[in-house]
């Protein structure tokens, strides 16, 4: 293969990669529901801590154990901004700063 199939196979798997992070997005709004619901906190570290344990032990490499972790950190900080939106719809989230969020507004 040369670069622009692997190009091709980068844009194809961030299209699956999309999806699976929306539907994820989808539960955990259901979760901020129920946690509006039911007064429980939007931070849950112990589960959190669960959530990149999963990840790392399901994670076959080439990733490091590390980046695993981060990038689960990023995605979960990102489902508790939805979910904090879901508890107090009011609340705008605050601006992260960086490049890509300058790139792309909702």
């Amino acid at each position: 293969m040369d670069i622009s199939d692997w190009r091709k196979k980068i844009d194809d798997l961030d299209c699956k990669l999309v999806e699976l992070l929306n539907q994820r997005a989808r539960a955990a709004i259901e979760i901020g529901r129920l946690k509006r619901n039911t007064d429980l906190p939007i931070y849950e570290p112990e589960r959190e801590r669960e959530v990149i344990a999963n990840a790392q032990r399901s994670n076959q490499g080439p990733l490091a154990v590390r980046d695993m972790a981060q990038i689960f950190e990023r995605i979960m900080d990102v489902m508790r901004s939805i979910q904090k939106h879901e508890i107090v719809p009011d609340s705008v989230p605050p601006s992260r700063g960086t490049e890509i969020d300058s790139k792309f507004e909702d």
